[in-house]
C-alpha cells in the first residue's frame, strides 16, 4: 500500500483482482444445483476493469441506468445478452438502447412503464422480454435507506396485483420472468427464502395463466461484515444464501435463476488510502486531518455506514489515540470515523478505509471542486492504473462562461 500511495497519489482507490474473481467462483458453485446468470450489480463499482474482469469470468450485469448499459457494452459487447436492467425510472432512450443491444430482460417496476416499453419496442419493430419487479411485502433488517422489499417502498409492484398486470402485455412484449429485490446489506439469509418462495407461488400461477416464465431474479442484497470484531466466512455465507433459494427454483421446472450480487463481490476487495495532513487538538477532542474526505467516500455521512481505519504503517506502541477521522471539506457531517480508537497518528502517515469497494467511488463526487480520486487494480505483486486522478482541467471542461 505504500508503494502504491507513492507511485499513485492519494486519495487512491485500490482493488484486489483476486478478491474479485473469489467472490464471483464462490457464488458460481454455490449455486451450479440450479441453472443461473451472475449478474453483477453494477452501480456497487462500475470501474471499467473490474467490469471487464467480471465480463471474462462470464458473468452478467445488472444495469440500473443506460450509462451503466454503456459501460458494459465497452467492455464485452457479448455481455448484453446476460443483461437485465433495473430501476424505476428508464427513460425511452433508455429502452431504446437496451431494445438495439439485444439484453437479456427488463426488469419492470410499474404499468405505466410497462406501456412506454410497448411502445418502444413496437416502434423499434423489436420484442422486449421483461419480468415484473415484484415487492413481496418482505422486511430485511438493514438501513432504511437500503429496504427495498415493503409495500411502503417506490420500489416494485404489489405482489397482489401482478397476475393482473401481466395479462396487459400486447404483441411487442414478451412476458418471460419475475423479479424481486428486496434491499442491501441483508445478513440473514431467511428473508431471501421467504421472498423466494413467494415468487415461485406466483410463478406457478402465471404459468397456470398461460404465461411462458423462464426466470426467476432474485435480485442482490447479502450482506457483508464492515466491522473487524464480526468476522464471517464467506463461503459458509454463500453456500446459506444458495440453500435458502434453490429448494424454491428447484420446484419449477425448467426456471433459470437471475441473481445480482454487487457489494458481496467488491466491498472487500477495496481501500480507499488517504495520508493525514495533521493532527488537531479541540478541548478534549482529537481530530485526524486526511487528503481523503466525503466527496470521496460519502458512506459513513450518508448512512453512518462504519468502516475500520487502520495505520498502514505505525510506531510500536502500547498507546492509542481517540480520535475522529475527518476530511477537508466544509461539512461537519465530513467523518469517516467518530471516537475511534487508533495507534498514534502524525503528520504524513498513510491510512486505509477498508471494506471501500462498494459504493465508494461509484458514490464519489466534485464537491468542494475536489478532483475524484484515481483508481488501481492489484493482481498479485503487479498493478495497474484503471482510471487517472481527475483534474482541475477536466471538471472544467464541460462548463461555459
Amino acid at each position: 500500500m505504500e508503494r502504491l500511495a507513492r507511485k499513485y497519489g492519494t486519495p487512491l482507490y485500490a482493488y484486489s483482482a483476486s478478491h474479485i474473481a473469489q467472490r464471483v467462483e464462490l457464488f458460481q458453485q454455490a449455486f451450479s444445483p440450479v441453472p443461473h446468470i451472475l449478474c453483477y450489480a453494477v452501480k456497487a463499482n462500475s470501474n471499467l476493469a473490474i467490469l471487464q474482469l467480471l465480463a471474462r469470468q462470464g458473468c452478467g450485469f445488472d444495469v440500473v441506468s443506460g450509462g451503466e448499459l454503456e459501460r458494459v457494452l465497452a467492455v464485452d459487447h457479448a455481455a448484453a445478452e446476460r443483461i437485465v436492467f433495473s430501476g424505476v425510472g428508464k427513460t425511452a432512450a433508455e429502452m431504446d438502447l437496451a431494445l438495439r443491444s439485444n439484453i437479456l430482460l427488463f426488469n419492470v417496476e410499474s404499468e405505466e412503464e410497462l406501456e412506454l416499453l410497448s411502445q418502444r419496442a413496437g416502434k423499434l419493430r423489436k420484442r422486449a422480454r421483461f419480468a415484473l419487479r415484484v415487492n413481496p411485502d418482505v422486511f430485511a433488517e438493514t438501513h432504511p435507506y437500503i429496504s427495498t422489499g415493503m409495500r411502503e417502498h417506490k420500489f416494485g409492484i404489489d405482489i397482489r396485483r401482478a397476475a393482473a398486470v401481466y395479462r396487459r402485455p400486447g404483441k411487442h412484449l414478451e412476458a418471460s420472468g419475475v423479479s424481486v429485490h428486496i434491499g442491501s446489506q441483508i445478513r440473514s439469509t431467511d428473508p431471501f427464502g421467504a421472498a423466494a418462495e413467494r415468487v415461485v407461488k406466483l410463478i406457478v400461477k402465471l404459468r397456470k395463466d398461460g404465461h411462458a416464465i423462464q426466470y426467476m431474479d432474485i435480485g442482490g442484497g447479502l450482506g457483508v461484515e464492515y466491522h473487524m470484531d464480526q468476522p464471517s466466512n464467506a463461503a459458509e455465507k454463500v453456500y446459506q444464501y444458495a440453500a435458502a433459494v434453490i429448494p424454491a427454483v428447484q420446484s419449477v421446472d425448467g426456471l433459470k435463476l437471475l441473481l445480482e450480487p454487487g457489494r458481496f463481490i467488491v466491498a472487500q476487495a477495496g481501500a480507499l488510502l488517504a495520508r493525514v495532513l495533521y493532527v488537531k487538538k479541540s478541548g478534549d477532542k482529537t481530530f485526524v486531518i486526511t487528503d481523503a474526505a466525503m466527496n470521496d467516500l460519502i458512506r459513513p455521512a450518508l448512512y453512518q455506514a462504519y468502516h475500520e481505519i487502520v495505520a498502514v504503517k505505525h510506531r510500536r506502541s502500547s498507546r492509542k489515540m481517540v480520535a475522529d477521522v475527518v476530511g477537508p471539506v466544509c461539512e461537519t457531517g465530513d467523518f469517516f470515523a467518530r471516537d475511534r480508537e487508533l495507534p498514534p497518528l502524525q503528520q504524513g502517515d498513510l491510512v486505509a478505509i477498508l471494506d471501500a469497494g462498494a459504493y465508494g467511488m461509484s458514490l464519489a463526487s466534485n464537491y468542494n471542486s475536489r478532483p475524484r480520486p484515481a483508481e488501481v487494480l492489484v493482481n498479485g505483486r503487479t498493478s495497474r492504473l484503471t482510471r487517472r486522478r481527475e483534474t482541475i482541467e477536466d471538471m472544467l471542461a464541460t462548463e461555459r462562461r
